[in-house]
Order: structure tokens, then C-alpha cells, then sequence
């Protein structure tokens, strides 16, 4: 019985090839193969096609020619075929170009080799009494091998010949210098046989005579930034995914995100955005880490206590930063019980924790990019967040974000976040806050 889930679409393993081999010496179908592997019938075809091996034999007996493939050539007498002026005395079957030349030639093939199974493999004949001189082999080890150097020779570099390459670019370059965009060039062109992308990469890696500078807006773009800091381990968005999210019933929801220092420091700002409240939370980090992120959920859960913390962070939606990369670590309380359930954004989609990216730029304000966090303080942050939560808002109907909070939350709640309320006129989100 298969071992493999129904339906899989997954690439063909080393021991998937093993077992063909197995069972095509055997004599078995493609269709049984197929079935056991939980594969379709025509995946097992074009597997065996493209990797089969090829070997010649010269035949047995008095036959020499290697290259002779006519089904005649056992008994023919034929001699001085090609019509040349010095006869050579020798049968016309001993010669190399005798397929070539000769009218009645007729190339030997195998029902086998032609139509499934299309290799030699499971033949009752054998080498020793095949006839055929050109013979396919099926070989498990040597078609993972081959697939496996195709599959790593397919993605680097260039899949083109230099004459291929010149002729594409006496199309393309001339009309770049003319000015025109590679999209253009390939609509009009499309026996090019390019992708935008590609002819993108092409010019980038100075195939053609165009180069960047040819290109109207290439040369005022910035190098795209390389996220490096993003989670590796892909299994933990296992139901912690955006679309996971989405199939919540109402409930509160905390965005949870990070603001980075210059680079002359490694502290950075752990932040927190309730939804409904628009109120912001804001704590300093020593380093940008797992550890210290679940030092933080840990010291509220300490203030606030284990039932009043599972109310507030009943959800948490946060990005695929790579200090949020532990989230069994930040659901687990200190108690050894679920205090919160975390959820990752989808990659490069940070409009779905808008709120949280829009109290960011009230932050900026106040510290603008560039700005190093070394000499910051906690005070300075609750001094900042209290500023900012003190700014009516449109959403909440003029009110401000602590009086919402202080609405659906009480005072010891507020204390122990360490939040108080600033006089309107006192209000200041510039940097001269904390100068």
C-alpha cells in the first residue's frame, strides 16, 4: 500500500525512481506504478522518456558497424553504394555512411522502445539476442542524478546560446538607444521569447549593448532593501496565518511591531496597537531578539495578571519579523497556559496591521529616522506614548485614545501600563519632547 497522501503533488523522490526501476524490471504498467505512487499515469511517462539512458551495440557475430541501424544489414551484398569512382572492394554494411547513401535503407526499431515502455527494462529478449542496435535503459540513481544536476543547471545562469544571445540583442539594443521600454520592445517583438523580467535581468547583467543607463527610470531607483531578518522556520505560520485570522470571530485585537534605531545602536522599540482603543504602547528593547520580546509580554502579564492580560492580548497580529519567531515562547504564560494567540501577516503586506503602521508615523515625529536610541529611556517612551494617545481622533469621535481606553478599561489597568492623560495645550509630537 502507498505510503504517499493521494493526489500529492510533489517532485519525484530518489526512491520513487528506485521503484520504477523495480517495477519496470518487473514488467509492470505505468498505470500500476502510477497508482502506487500516488502519481498520474502520464507523470511516470514523461519521467522514464526524459531520463532514460542510451546505449548502442554493435551486434553479435561478424557485424562490426556500430553506426549501421538498417534491418537489412545482416544479409546484405551490396557494395560500392555511395557511387564513388575508386571502389573500396568492401561490403557496403562494414561502412560508416551506409545509412546514408543507400536507397533501401531502413531503420530497425522496437515496439518497446517507441511506445510504452519505451525502454528496454523487463524484456524477455535480453542483450544477448537483441538485435537492435540502439538500445534505452532505465536507471533509478543516474535519473535522480541527471534531474537533479537539470534542476540546478536550470536556475543559473544564462539558458541561452551566444548566437541566440546576438541575435536578440540586435533587436533589443537598438531600441533602447531609441529610447523605448523593454515592454514595448517585447510587444512588439514577441518572437523574442522573453519575459519583461527577464529582459530586465539581461540588461542588469550587461548581456547587451543597452545597459541601465539606457533605461528612462532605472537610474533613479534605489537597490531594492534585503530583508535578512525575517523567520526561517516556515512551519511555525501553521495556522498562525493571516487567512487563519480572517475566520476569527469578533474579538480584540492587539498589532504588534517593532521600530528600529540607527544603525550606531542595537536597541530597538517593541510597540503595541489596540484596535478598537486606537491606543499605543511602546517599550525598549536592549537588542532586537526572541528573548526579549517574551521579557516584555512577560513583565505586563506580571503587572497586569495572568486573567486581565488574556483579556487585553486576546490576539496578537504582528509581521514575520524574525524576533517574533517564537510564538509557542509567547503564548505560553507563566503559568503554563495559553495567554495569547499570535498571528503573522501575509509577506510584503503590511497594510493588514495598518493601524499599528499608521501610529508609527505619529512616532516618527517624534523620533524621525536616523534618530539612535542608545541614550533613550523607558521614561521617554511612556512620556512620548502619553503625548500621543492624548491627540483626538476622527474614528473615535473626537475623543482621545486614552479616554477610550479608560472607557473599556479601568484605572488599574491604566496605572500598571504606566498611561496618564496630557492637557491638550500641552500636547507636543515634535523631537523638543524629550530634548
Amino acid at each position: 500500500m502507498s505510503k504517499y497522501i493521494p493526489g500529492n503533488h510533489k517532485h519525484l523522490t530518489a526512491a520513487d525512481r528506485l521503484y520504477i526501476e523495480r517495477e519496470l524490471n518487473a514488467g509492470s504498467s505505468f498505470k500500476d506504478i502510477a497508482r502506487y505512487l500516488c502519481k498520474d499515469p502520464s507523470t511516470i511517462s514523461k519521467e522514464v522518456k526524459a531520463h532514460r539512458l542510451s546505449d548502442y551495440y554493435p551486434g553479435r557475430g561478424l557485424f562490426l558497424n556500430a553506426k549501421n541501424f538498417c534491418i537489412h544489414r545482416f544479409h546484405c551484398r551490396k557494395t560500392n553504394v555511395c557511387g564513388k569512382i575508386i571502389l573500396c572492394g568492401i561490403k557496403c554494411t562494414s561502412c560508416p555512411s551506409c545509412n546514408q547513401h543507400c536507397p533501401d535503407f531502413v531503420r530497425e526499431q522496437c515496439t518497446r522502445l517507441t511506445r510504452a515502455p519505451y525502454v528496454c527494462n523487463g524484456c524477455d529478449k535480453g542483450h544477448a539476442h537483441c538485435t537492435v542496435p540502439h538500445k534505452y535503459h532505465y536507471d533509478g540513481r543516474f535519473a535522480d542524478r541527471k534531474y537533479r544536476e537539470q534542476l540546478s543547471s536550470s536556475r543559473s545562469g544564462v539558458n541561452l546560446t551566444k548566437k541566440q544571445l546576438r541575435d536578440i540583442d540586435k533587436v533589443v539594443s537598438p531600441l533602447l538607444f531609441q529610447g523605448q521600454s523593454p515592454y514595448q520592445i517585447l510587444v512588439e517583438h514577441p518572437e523574442l521569447g522573453l519575459s519583461v523580467r527577464t529582459m530586465y535581468e539581461y540588461i542588469e547583467l550587461g548581456l547587451f549593448l543597452g545597459r541601465n543607463i539606457d533605461l528612462k527610470r532605472k537610474v533613479k531607483f534605489k537597490p531594492r532593501k534585503c530583508h535578512r531578518s525575517q523567520i526561517t522556520d516556515r512551519s511555525i505560520f501553521q495556522g498562525r496565518m493571516y487567512s487563519d485570522f480572517l475566520k476569527l470571530p469578533p474579538t480584540h485585537v492587539v498589532e504588534m511591531d517593532t521600530v528600529k534605531s540607527s544603525k550606531d545602536s542595537n536597541k530597538c522599540i517593541l510597540t503595541f496597537y489596540f484596535r478598537d482603543e486606537k491606543l499605543l504602547l511602546a517599550f525598549l528593547l536592549n537588542r532586537c531578539t526572541k528573548g526579549a520580546v517574551r521579557a516584555v509580554f512577560d513583565r505586563l502579564e506580571t503587572r497586569l495578571g495572568s486573567i486581565t492580560f488574556k483579556i487585553l492580548f486576546e490576539t496578537v497580529l504582528t509581521d514575520r519579523g524574525g524576533e517574533f519567531g517564537d510564538p509557542d515562547a509567547l503564548e505560553a504564560g507563566m503559568d503554563g497556559y495559553e495567554r495569547t494567540k499570535i498571528y503573522y501577516c501575509d509577506p510584503m503586506r503590511s497594510g493588514q496591521k495598518g493601524g499599528i503602521e499608521n501610529a508609527h508615523t505619529k512616532l516618527r515625529e517624534i523620533l524621525p529616522k536616523g534618530t539612535s536610541f542608545e541614550y533613550l529611556t523607558q521614561w521617554d517612551l511612556n512620556l512620548i506614548v502619553n503625548h500621543i494617545n492624548s491627540v483626538p481622533r476622527l474614528s473615535l469621535s473626537g475623543h482621545t485614545p486614552y479616554q477610550a481606553a479608560y472607557e473599556n478599561f479601568c484605572m488599574e489597568v491604566l496605572l500598571a501600563l504606566q498611561l496618564k492623560p496630557i492637557a491638550p495645550d500641552k500636547v507636543n509630537l515634535t523631537p523638543e519632547l524629550i530634548k
